[in-house]
């Protein structure tokens, strides 16, 4: 049964009059990467507030990709002041062939029906309306495909000037089938890069060339344990593999039950296995070929609430042949509102690298540095940014200008 939510005098009083605040409306602060312009639009009938301090209502919105190719949108409503505990979860998914119009429609329907508990102890409540579409019928629902789902992409690219030409070819092929119980994933990918400079009567061509195969394998062992496999097959002219294959038996614990992912998670994913390489150059260590064993520990965190959110990884390796073969990396990136008004996004990423077992022997060309033909000898990885941003004025939102936009 689809409701759908009207405004009798309320919406087509905003509509015509350009109002800063709707007195008695629900104050709400929206968390949510979407079209907010377009939902200001469509739900006119609360006062969006730029700071969570201010907020009677605060809703989170996060998502995660489904097996399908879609995504899954939870809504997580969260009453403050007079509203303190009365709290919600609405949960919309969506399909890969739905467009962003589609898709924001039912956004904008879920955010409707989830306000209506709020609105009901608000004087707004006079103007609205709930009615049903009745034509609609209970319908099952058959997989023909049994939750198997296959993506295809393609993405070639051509530039030339007189003494410069490139030609960029990336080919990808998914194949998923993704269930409560069972996770299985097969991506294969192809990538090529041609660039040809003219000086003179002289023409010099540089090839970058890579084809791999990843497979992965999970299955479930309940609310937080989960075990599976990863195997991966392939080559690349830059990392010097002529055929690099790895296969790797993991085990998962996350400390909050995996129905909660979307709001925090703290993973803990221990992996072991075999490495066979073939090099196209032999590498530092005097081989063309070579067989190791390897394990990986990875922690990831994950919080999504009212403050702010963090994303961080942790990942060690080494050799077992050679503890001193070794890599560690930390990456992430935290989003945090400080006080009314300012917040703060750090992002960054670091590795200490010592791994490197396919680094080819002696010196690269100056072609082959510059243009990033061949893997280049380091031991260390590092970026970052920052980004401070501060408002002030009106706590409100609520009004939508279009006019002069870029987009």
């Amino acid at each position: 049964m689809i409701f759908h939510l009207t405004l009798s005098g309320f919406g087509q009083q905003l509509q015509e009059k350009s109002v800063i605040s709707r007195t008695g409306a629900l104050k709400v602060f929206m968390d949510c990467r979407c079209d907010i312009n377009y939902i200001r639009q469509e739900i006119p009938f609360i006062n969006y507030v730029r700071d969570v301090a201010e907020a009677q209502v605060y809703i989170l919105v996060t998502n995660q990709n489904t097996a399908s190719g879609g995504n899954q949108y939870t809504f997580s409503y969260q009453g403050l002041g007079e509203f303190k505990g009365i709290n919600d979860t609405l949960v919309l998914t969506t399909y890969p062939d739905e467009t962003s119009s589609m898709i924001r429609d039912a956004q904008v329907n879920v955010l409707k029906i989830g306000l209506m508990r709020y609105i009901s102890h608000t004087p707004v409540r006079k103007e609205i309306e709930i009615r049903h579409n009745e034509e609609l019928q209970s319908e099952e629902v058959i997989d023909k495909w049994n939750n198997w789902v296959i993506d295809l992409q393609t993405s070639p690219r051509f530039n030339a000037e007189e003494s410069y030409s490139t030609l960029n070819l990336f080919n990808s092929v998914n194949i998923s089938k993704v269930t409560p119980d069972i996770k299985l994933e097969i991506d294969f990918d192809h990538s090529f890069n041609r660039q040809k400079y003219k000086e003179d009567d002289e023409e010099n061509t540089y090839l970058r060339q890579s084809e791999s195969v990843d497979i992965l394998f999970v299955r479930s062992l309940g609310d937080h344990w989960s075990a599976g496999l990863t195997w991966g097959l392939g080559g690349s002219t830059q990392a010097n593999y002529n055929f690099n294959h790895e296969l790797m038996p993991a085990i998962e614990y996350d400390l909050y039950p995996y129905s909660k992912a979307t709001h925090k998670q703290l993973r803990f994913l221990y992996s072991a296995g075999y490495q066979g390489s073939n090099y196209i150059d032999t590498t530092i260590f005097n081989f063309t070929h070579e067989h190791r064993l390897r394990h990986i520990l990875r922690i990831g965190y994950q919080v999504q609430e009212k403050w702010g959110s963090v994303n961080i990884s942790l990942s060690g390796s080494n050799y077992l042949h050679d503890f001193s073969k070794n890599s560690i990396e930390v990456d992430g990136f935290i989003r945090i509102r400080v006080f009314k008004g300012l917040s703060i996004s750090v992002n960054g990423q670091a590795a200490y690298i010592n791994d490197r077992l396919n680094q080819r022997k002696g010196e690269l060309s100056e072609a082959e540095r510059l243009l990033r033909l061949k893997q280049q000898a380091t031991s260390f990885e590092v970026g970052a940014s920052l980004s401070i941003n501060y408002t002030f004025g009106s706590i409100y939102s609520n009004v939508v200008n279009p006019r002069f936009n870029r987009y």
